[in-house]
């Protein structure tokens, strides 16, 4: 049988099996809809960082430039600072990315369900808050007059001051805020993962003398450590990808040397200034560097664990 055939048999087992499970095939119909209007499509503005985009002449219309604009922003002369706060926000996050794993594994160990179910349920609730309810709590927290982290610092020997206008405090604010806000949502996924641990296994190394950080270390950790990995992988595959709404509310003129950064710039050159050509390049310059850190981070975790997204 020659490969022509062979292709022609699975051809026709696919469509067959395409066929019997119909429904299932008209459910997922929306979503790819969805996903092809909403992310597909726009790919066919891309174009526009290679041109000078004028509303008038259409994308069509509008003549090309080549790199003009990629160049412009690399010899931009804030690019090294707003690569600098891009990078800073972005790595202190990720640093923090172990958290949520502890945080499981703490909730994990909890015996008492209702006591369990209720740290879940308050460590959650941050997740559903607006991103401006939290600025605005933040902005009340850091209060030089009457803020409850300036108090507690004054209880402590501290000097009251404007913790938002501080440079210096804005990465700490910005990332615990989200560790905060994210902690409880985070967890979920490795919640569900440690719900495959083997309660034989458990049993077994707890007769033969394992403690509990041992049944953590040995058992629990190895069983989610793909879960892990995975997570690790994608959230280093949005490096340059630091969320423009918080960091924006919380932007103010005196702590600009820390908090300008890429997708703010974005914002102020393209919505503000109309540089609609200049603002897609730098986007599109975004996520070329986040793909290969991506496929950098992949191949690393692969060749040290043998875990990756491919």
């Amino acid at each position: 049988m020659n490969a022509g055939t062979q292709a022609g048999i699975r051809r026709r087992q696919r469509l067959r099996l395409a066929g019997r499970y119909w429904q299932l095939y008209l459910l997922i119909l929306p979503l790819i809809v969805y996903l092809f209007i909403f992310n597909y499509m726009p790919i066919y503005g891309v174009q526009i960082a290679f041109k000078d985009f004028r509303t008038n002449l259409g994308i069509w219309g509008s003549p090309w430039v080549g790199f003009k604009h990629f160049v412009r922003f690399v010899t931009y002369r804030g690019f090294p600072k707003l690569l600098r706060n891009t990078l800073t926000l972005s790595l202190y996050s990720i640093a923090t990315f172990p958290c949520a794993i502890i945080f499981a594994l703490m909730l994990n160990e909890l015996r008492a369900q209702k006591f369990k179910k209720t740290v879940q349920m308050i460590s959650y609730a941050p997740h559903f808050i607006s991103t401006v309810v939290i600025c605005a709590m933040l902005k009340l927290f850091c209060s030089r007059s009457a803020g409850i982290f300036n108090n507690l610092v004054e209880m402590l020997g501290g000097v009251r001051q404007d913790m938002l206008s501080n440079p210096t405090l804005f990465p700490h604010l910005y990332v615990w805020s989200g560790v905060w806000q994210e902690l409880g949502w985070g967890a979920i996924i490795y919640l569900a993962a440690l719900s495959g641990v083997s309660g034989e296994m458990v049993e077994a190394s707890l007769i033969d003398g394992a403690n509990r950080l041992q049944v953590i270390w040995y058992i629990n950790i190895p069983t989610i450590l793909p879960t892990i990995v995975i997570m690790l992988i994608m959230r280093c595959g949005s490096v340059l990808s630091v969320g423009f709404e918080k960091v924006y509310l919380m932007q103010n003129a005196l702590n600009l040397d820390a908090s300008q950064i890429i997708s703010t710039y974005v914002y102020e050159i393209g919505l503000q200034g109309g540089q609609f050509s200049y603002s897609a390049a730098i986007g599109l310059f975004n996520n070329v560097v986040n793909i290969l850190i991506l496929l950098l981070v992949n191949r690393i975790c692969k060749s040290v664990s043998e875990i990756g997204i491919w």
